[in-house]
């Protein structure tokens, strides 16, 4: 029920709570990517933002910010468009944080992981288990009564965050055995992102949790250094993995959100009016991007079992209990307890 009732405050409120903070009144990219330098298409206009982004130009939002520069450079007269630099063209995730706040980049997508560096809160929305599903964190990222505040509370490191995508659902896949139980993990090096959180969840999980650069993952199962990693299904697809690590168990542990930042200064460079038309259609991009998201985790699993690969879904509920002592050794305000409960809460 509460679901419905954020999805239908939706655009109207993103735009009266983004416009008033103006003051203006999903990794390493994926093999054989087509795209190697910037956003295609980038439609003519007298601005035109730079967006950087870590994976290929097919993924879902990167898709999606396209469309978005299209219909911004229409709406907007040819004042304004987007081009999306995918495949880490214009740097990795953490230096185009740098190059927002710098005002080299204009918008970057970037792991809600990463923004915890500038107010630690930020991981109250990346915890494991903190959503129920896709649809429950996209309405969670893009109500302002939940994320407003802590969006808006790092605007004085020169970011402001816009909102933010769902990066699909991440689950364990390895070289031995489908995984059932947290038991199962027992003995298992599996790689994660290269943050303790994550090393530490592996852990909990039943696991040695082991971070990685995401290009040395194929070959590191394939040696034996890893018996496996957790992801996506599409990036365990796009990049292989389903070859050297056969064994895929939806254990759903971790929805990692894309938030897109920009400037203060970038962004209040539109007018009121033209700041307005970037959010309308932005709401549009989350809902674009949203379907295709859906759409290829369904079709990245066909691929990967037409691969050989084998899925399983094992029970949720161990796993979900034993993670628990992270959020406690990482809820260590008040703030971020009370944005984990308005989360979960959000899901009822």
């Amino acid at each position: 029920m509460r679901l419905k009732k954020m999805a239908a405050v939706g655009t109207a409120a993103l735009v009266a709570v983004a416009l008033t903070a103006c003051g203006g009144g999903f990794e390493a990219p994926a093999e054989g990517s087509a795209e190697t330098t910037g956003g295609a298409g980038a439609p003519e206009a007298e601005t035109v933002f730079k967006v950087a982004f870590n994976q290929n130009a097919d993924q879902p939002e990167a898709v999606a910010m396209t469309h978005l520069g299209e219909r911004l450079a229409e709406r907007t007269d040819g004042r304004y468009s987007l081009e999306v630099f995918p495949n880490e063209t214009l740097g990795a995730q953490k230096d185009t944080v740098e190059l927002v706040q710098a005002g080299t980049v204009d918008f970057a997508l970037v792991a809600g992981s990463l923004l915890e560096n500038f107010n630690p809160d930020f991981v109250a929305l990346n915890l494991p288990y903190v959503y129920d599903s896709q649809e429950h964190q996209e309405a969670v990222l893009n109500d302002p009564e939940i994320t407003g505040d802590l969006y808006t509370s790092i605007e004085d490191q020169n970011i402001r965050v816009l909102g933010g995508f769902s990066a699909g659902t991440r689950s364990v896949y390895n070289s031995s055995h489908p995984i059932e139980t947290p038991e199962d993990l027992a003995g298992l090096k599996i790689r994660v992102m290269e943050s303790d959180t994550n090393t530490r969840m592996l852990e909990l999980m039943g696991g040695t949790g082991t971070p990685m650069g995401q290009g040395e993952v194929y070959t590191a199962i394939q040696s034996g250094v890893l018996d496996g990693a957790e992801n996506n299904e599409s990036i365990y697809a796009n990049l292989k993995h389903d070859e050297v690590a056969p064994y895929y168990s939806y254990t759903k542990h971790l929805m990692i959100p894309d938030l897109l930042i920009t400037s203060p200064e970038a962004f209040d460079s539109m007018s009121e009016e033209d700041r307005a038309v970037f959010l309308e259609e932005l709401q549009v991009a989350f809902e674009e991007s949203s379907e295709l998201t859906a759409k290829v985790m369904t079709e990245s699993q066909a691929a990967a079992e037409e691969a050989g690969a084998e899925f399983n879904e094992p029970d949720v509920a161990p796993f979900r209990d034993a993670v628990k002592p992270l959020l406690d050794e990482k809820l260590t305000t008040d703030t971020a307890k009370d944005l984990h409960d308005s989360v979960r809460a959000a899901a009822e």
